[in-house]
Formats: structure tokens, C-alpha cells, sequence
């Protein structure tokens, strides 16, 4: 076994992963950004070490730094968690390279798998289905307006080659649509994975998204776990997961996780990993292979008693898998709802901020993995995940209950989060009839209905004076725990105000040109990605301005109300914070009679 693993990740996943090594007996190593130095996974692990500024790109994708830390604390393997290097076959085999265990498949397992055309084409050879489509790239929009024409058909999806996540995926539902939907696909291609290419998949309209757990070991034995169905998505990306899926029995079971199986052995794969895929009128075709643990792994380990990260980590470390397929049996139904700090009312805009009080369900059945805590924060230069929230109960309607019940446990103070979405969709006849809710997530009207109530803003004041202080302190990127005895210390607030001034009023920061019903203001922080306008054009009420990048996500920014652009306030590679002026769209003189 390992004697330390560095966990090259942060958040919920950071920590699954920390208490997985604790239960195992093998001392952890944390990495951090600068703006993380208080985050929950820093002081859960044993040892944690500065990457960099908050940046991912500064931090936490800096291999360099992270191999610097390697050799600094001594650790034998890396877990990569989900995200930021999981899947990257190039780190997985820099640490082949240096003798250090990549928690995971081959780096060949990686590069097979990553390329979503080449992977479409390997499952082919090995006679799993796959969604019509190319298995090649699509160099030019030219090509992809003849082959969606003449081979294809509409709608079409267009997505990155090395996409994932709901990443680089874009729908065409007809001709005009596609050169948007090529040009975003490739943007975002580009900007999450470096590798702008594309290809074209038929679009199924309203498919289930269903999943197969697989698990592999270094001596050619390979079980799967059962499905997940993950059907509850925005923007392609997941909200809600559930297993065992509400349409799959156990013929299909066997059939989709006899496909989940051989994708993996096609690939001489080790570890966890992900098959997914879409199933409509009885066919399930092969979607991608996600070569890491998932984020909602957890709703398949409550329904099957497997821990899945510690499998994963005793894999890597060449032992055999404990569990044949025999052995896998699923019991109960379990349900999965992410608690991202994101406004499901304004189409799912993010949210980031700081967070008062905290706290978390509890009681039977409920498992709640979090990433930040009380006095935490929600860093816009990350995802936007607080915690995920799964419960376990005998069944579908059943888990449905406790799970209601545990989101209105929540405290979250100070935050916007899905939480009022989470609870007012479980309670529809959609998700009773276990429908894919498209229809609502895409309802702009029935999302505004979950707006929650406004956040009261947080107040937080210095306590009394103390004659013992807890400090956290670097010594050469290194972090250490110390108390400091003496008087309380009185320096000012730091913040280029006097200490104690209070902040000015939202109201009273607006910008000169703020007020009326004519200023669009933006709806959250992040970077101006692109600006679509120009000031004294002429927009009608919907009409694309601009997308904010947040959180990972693109935000489209659409006109708020027909009229003039008076004034446009806006410069791409910009930064934008919530409240910022967009734009000022002034209704448009009456034409004269």
C-alpha cells in the first residue's frame, strides 16, 4: 500500500478523498491555491503545500509546482479526484515517468478515451453502439453543413473532441443554427481542453442520460456497479442523480453494463471510471467514457455498500478487486441533488459569495459531501458546488420524501444555491412519473417560480477581545497550525477603509449612469468572454448582448427589453462583478403619425 498520497484536487472531492486515505491508514497531502488557504480540505489533510494564485491555470494545473510538491513531501501516488488533471494523459504520465502512482488508468487509457471521436471509433471496432454520427473531426463549418445535411439530418449536436462535462456541446436544431453552434463548440473546445476540433453527433431530442460504474484492477478483472441515471441536467451538465435508474431493469441492467465492461477492457483499464451514455425507445448507445470517479459516485455506493475511491486506491496499488460481479447487488434507491451556489430563477446564473451560518442535514439515510463550511466562501474562480446532498431509502418515492425533507434542513446563510429548485422540482408530477424535466428546466417561467427570498446580507462584527489567537502560517509554501498568546491585535481592516467604516450601500455604488428601467445590470461576477453589440445598435427583447464566463460556465447575457443601446459599458477580457452596469437600452421613439 501507499505510505502518502497527494490529493490534486480541492473541494468535496479533495476531502472524499482525504477521509478515504484516513480510513486506510495513509497519511495525506493537500495542495492549495492562495485564495484557498482557510478551504476545508486544507485543514482536513495532514500536510498541505501553496500551488500558487487562485488561477487554475497559476495553481492547480501547474504540473510543475505539483511535482515540486511530490518530491517535497514524499508522497508515492496522486489522486486527481474529478476535474482540473483527472483526466490528463500527459500528467498521468509525468508521474509514471518520475515513479509516482497515478490513482487511475494508464496515461494510454487516457489518450484512447479522451479524444471523444477517437473513443467513438475504438467502441465501434469493439461492437459497442454508438450515437450516429462522425468518428472523425470536422475541420471546417463547411464540412459540417454537408454532412449534417446529407448524412446526418436535423438537429445535430456538435461537440469538442476532447469535450466532457457538458463542455463544448452545442445543438443546431436547424441550417441556420449551425454556425453558432459550430463556433461555440470550438471556442469552448478550445478553452476548457485546448483542442478546438469538433465533430457531429445525431441530436437525440429527449434521451435519458444513463451511466455505468465500472471498476477495474491491474490483473484484467473488471466488474460493473450497476447504472446511474443523470437525465436532470441545464446546459448539459448534471443537478439531480439517481440510482438505480427508474426505467432500467434487469435485462437491460445486464446488457448496459456487459457494454460499460468490455469499453473498459478495450482499453486495458484501471481504476474507476464512467461509461456514459443515452437511452431512448429501448436502444442505449454509447455516449463517452469519463476515465476518473464521478461527482455522483456516492448515489451508486449507497445502493451497492462498495466504497469506491478506497477500491480505486487499493487498485492502484496492485491489489485484486475485492468484489466479483456476483457480489454486486443493489439494494434500495439513492438520490443525488447538487448544491451549487447558482440562481436556478435567473437560468441557473452563478452565484458566488460568502456564507454566514452553516448547516446540514442530517438523520437516517442522508450523506452530505461538502466543500466549504460556515464562514466559508464560494470562489468565482471555481465551480460552483457547496456540498452534494444524497439520500438512501427503500425506494424511489420513498428516497423522494427524505430527500425533501433533508433539503429543507439547510441552512445556508447569505448564499443563493438550488436548493428551492432541488425541492420545488422533486415535488412535480414530472419527477414522480420519472421524466427527464426537461420541460421545466427549460421553462424560464416555471424556474423563476423557485426564485428563493432575498438574502439578507451578512453582518459580521469582531467578538470580544481574546488573549489567545489560532493562526495558520506559511513556511516555504508549507502550512502549519500556531496560537499566538497576547493581546488581541488592533491593526485596521486592510481594506483601504478606516476600521469599522461601514460599506456603502449596493445603491449608493452604482455607477453614474445606473437607475431606471433601462440599465441592465450584470447578474454575477466574472470575465466579459465576448461582446455580440455595439453601442446605438438597434436589439429586440431576448436578444444575445454578451457571455460572461463564470465558474467554468458560459452565461449568456440577453436584452432585457426592446429599444436603443444607448450606452454599452462593457469590454471583453474585462472583468464584470455583479451589479456592474451592461448596458442601457432606451425604448425606441414612436414612429410619428
Amino acid at each position: 500500500m501507499f505510505k502518502k498520497i497527494l490529493i490534486a484536487n480541492r473541494g468535496e472531492i479533495a476531502i472524499r478523498v482525504i477521509r478515504a486515505c484516513r480510513e486506510l491508514g495513509i497519511p495525506s497531502v493537500a495542495v492549495y491555491s492562495e485564495i484557498d488557504r482557510d478551504a476545508l480540505h486544507v485543514q482536513a489533510a495532514d500536510e498541505a503545500y501553496l500551488l500558487g494564485p487562485g488561477p487554475a491555470a497559476e495553481s492547480y494545473l501547474k504540473v510543475e509546482r505539483i511535482l515540486e510538491v511530490i518530491r517535497e513531501c514524499g508522497a508515492d501516488a496522486v489522486h486527481p479526484g474529478y476535474g482540473f488533471l483527472a483526466e490528463n494523459a500527459a500528467f498521468a504520465q509525468a508521474l509514471e515517468d518520475a515513479g509516482i502512482t497515478f490513482i487511475g488508468p494508464p496515461a494510454s487509457a487516457i489518450d484512447a478515451m479522451g479524444s471523444k471521436t477517437s473513443a467513438r471509433d475504438l467502441m465501434q471496432a469493439a461492437g459497442v453502439p454508438i450515437v450516429p454520427g462522425t468518428t472523425e473531426t470536422v475541420p471546417t463549418l463547411e464540412d459540417a453543413q454537408r454532412i449534417a445535411k446529407d448524412e446526418i439530418g436535423y438537429p445535430v449536436a456538435v461537440k469538442a473532441a476532447g469535450g466532457g462535462g457538458g463542455k463544448g456541446f452545442r445543438v443546431a436544431l436547424t441550417e441556420a443554427d449551425l454556425p453558432e453552434a459550430f463556433e461555440g463548440a470550438a471556442r469552448e473546445g478550445e478553452k476548457f481542453f485546448s483542442d478546438s476540433r469538433v465533430y457531429l453527433e445525431r441530436y437525440l431530442p429527449d434521451p435519458r442520460h444513463v451511466e455505468v460504474q465500472i471498476l477495474a484492477d491491474r490483473h484484467g478483472n473488471v466488474i460493473h456497479l450497476g447504472e446511474r441515471d443523470c437525465s436532470i441536467q441545464r446546459r448539459h451538465q448534471k443537478l439531480i442523480e439517481e440510482a438505480p435508474a427508474p426505467i432500467v431493469d434487469e435485462a437491460i441492467r445486464a446488457k448496459i453494463g456487459a457494454i460499460g465492461v468490455n469499453a473498459a477492457k478495450a482499453v486495458n483499464y484501471v481504476g474507476a471510471g464512467t461509461i456514459e451514455g443515452l437511452f431512448q425507445d429501448g436502444e442505449y448507445f454509447f455516449l463517452e467514457m469519463n476515465t476518473r470517479v464521478q461527482v455522483e459516485h456516492c448515489v451508486t455506493e449507497m445502493v451497492t455498500g462498495i466504497d469506491i475511491v478506497k477500491e480505486g486506491i487499493r487498485v492502484a496499488a496492485g491489489e485484486l478487486l475485492a468484489y466479483t460481479q456476483e457480489d454486486v447487488v443493489l439494494r434500495g434507491h439513492a438520490i443525488e441533488c447538487r448544491i451549487n451556489a447558482e440562481n436556478a430563477a435567473m437560468n441557473f446564473a452563478p452565484a458566488p459569495g460568502a456564507i454566514g451560518r452553516y448547516k446540514e442535514p442530517s438523520g437516517p439515510g442522508v450523506r452530505v459531501d461538502s466543500g466549504v463550511g460556515e464562514n466559508g466562501v464560494v470562489s468565482p474562480m471555481y465551480d460552483p458546488m457547496v456540498s452534494k446532498l444524497i439520500v438512501w431509502d427503500v425506494d424511489r418515492e420513498a428516497a423522494t420524501r427524505r430527500m425533501i425533507r433533508a433539503l429543507g434542513e439547510y441552512e445556508i446563510e447569505g448564499l443563493t444555491t438550488l436548493i428551492p429548485f432541488h425541492t420545488a422540482l422533486l415535488e412535480t408530477e414530472q419527477w414522480a412519473q420519472a421524466s427527464t424535466c426537461r420541460d421545466l428546466v427549460e421553462d424560464k417561467n416555471w424556474l423563476a417560480s423557485t426564485a428563493p427570498a432575498p438574502a439578507a446580507p451578512l453582518e459580521r462584527e469582531d467578538g470580544a477581545e481574546t488573549v489567545e489567537h489560532s493562526y495558520t502560517v506559511e513556511v516555504s509554501g508549507r502550512r502549519f497550525a500556531v496560537n499566538v498568546i497576547g493581546p488581541p491585535f488592533s491593526g485596521g481592516s486592510g481594506s483601504g477603509a478606516p476600521a469599522g467604516a461601514p460599506m456603502a450601500k449596493r445603491s449608493e455604488r452604482k455607477k453614474s449612469s445606473a437607475g431606471g428601467p433601462d440599465l441592465l445590470e450584470s447578474p454575477l461576477q466574472g470575465n466579459m468572454w465576448k461582446v455580440v453589440v455595439e453601442a446605438g445598435q438597434t436589439v429586440e427583447e431576448g436578444q444575445l448582448l454578451c457571455i460572461i464566463e463564470a465558474m467554468k460556465m458560459e452565461n449568456e447575457i440577453t436584452a432585457h427589453k426592446a429599444g436603443v443601446l444607448k450606452e454599452l459599458h462593457i469590454t471583453e477580457g474585462d472583468p464584470i462583478s455583479a451589479g456592474d452596469p451592461i448596458a442601457l437600452i432606451v425604448s425606441a421613439a414612436p414612429a410619428a403619425e
